[in-house]
Formats: structure tokens, C-alpha cells, sequence
């Protein structure tokens, strides 16, 4: 059975930083692409950062330059640096791994392979 617990959310101001984690067990986490996935209120949840098995990274443009994924394959951990925050970035942040089954399971609203998420708030 996979797991998957993120943490480091919580309120912060516009231009604030915050460091989220994500934990993951039950998988073979070094050989996924792993990515950060963030569901705004009312919106469809959407990838905005993913790191392969070898550390390339990509982002959304919405986040890029301001966003930083990394990973520590020992410790089956993926984390996402959020700086320069800004109010449209609220949402429920969650990890999971970069795969069509993913956006399969986006498409159809059906998250039972998914953690709770980390609830991320930017006030103005």
C-alpha cells in the first residue's frame, strides 16, 4: 500500500517563503518522477513541479523562478521551496508521482492513491 504524507504548509503572507515535504513509502521512490501537485479552490488539481530520478526539473510558468523541487532518494522524500508567494498560489498541495494514470485519476476526480495534501494560504 503507498503512502504518501506532505506537511510544511500553513498561512503566510504575499513574498513569504514556505518549505513543504512530502514522505512516501509503499513504492520504488528512486526510480518515479515525483512531482508537486496543487489544487486551488473551485479548480482542477494541476502539476507544478516535477523531478525525475536524475533531478531534472520542470515547472509551470506560473511558479518558475520562485519554486524549487528537490529530492533525497534515502530518505524517500520529495520537497517543494515556495518563495516569493503570492496569493494565487493558496491551495491544497499534494505529491505524487508523474505518470498518465495520475492525470487519469485528476480527469475523473477519483484521489484514493493520493495523500491528504498540505493546505498552503497566501493572504495579501
Amino acid at each position: 500500500q503507498v503512502q504518501l504524507v506532505e506537511s510544511g504548509g500553513g498561512l503566510v503572507q504575499a513574498g513569504g517563503s514556505l518549505r513543504l515535504s512530502c514522505a512516501a513509502s509503499g513504492r520504488i521512490f528512486s526510480i518515479n518522477t515525483m512531482g508537486w501537485y496543487r489544487q486551488a479552490p473551485g479548480k482542477q488539481r494541476e502539476l507544478v513541479a516535477d523531478i525525475t530520478s536524475g533531478s531534472m526539473t520542470h515547472y509551470a510558468n506560473s511558479v518558475k523562478g520562485r519554486f524549487t523541487i528537490s529530492r533525497d532518494n534515502a530518505k524517500n522524500t520529495v520537497y517543494l521551496q515556495m518563495n516569493s508567494l503570492k496569493p494565487e498560489d493558496t491551495g491544497v498541495y499534494y505529491c505524487n508521482d508523474v505518470a498518465p494514470a495520475r492525470f487519469r485519476e485528476i480527469a475523473r476526480g477519483d484521489f484514493a492513491s493520493w495523500g491528504q495534501g498540505t493546505q498552503v494560504t497566501v493572504s495579501s
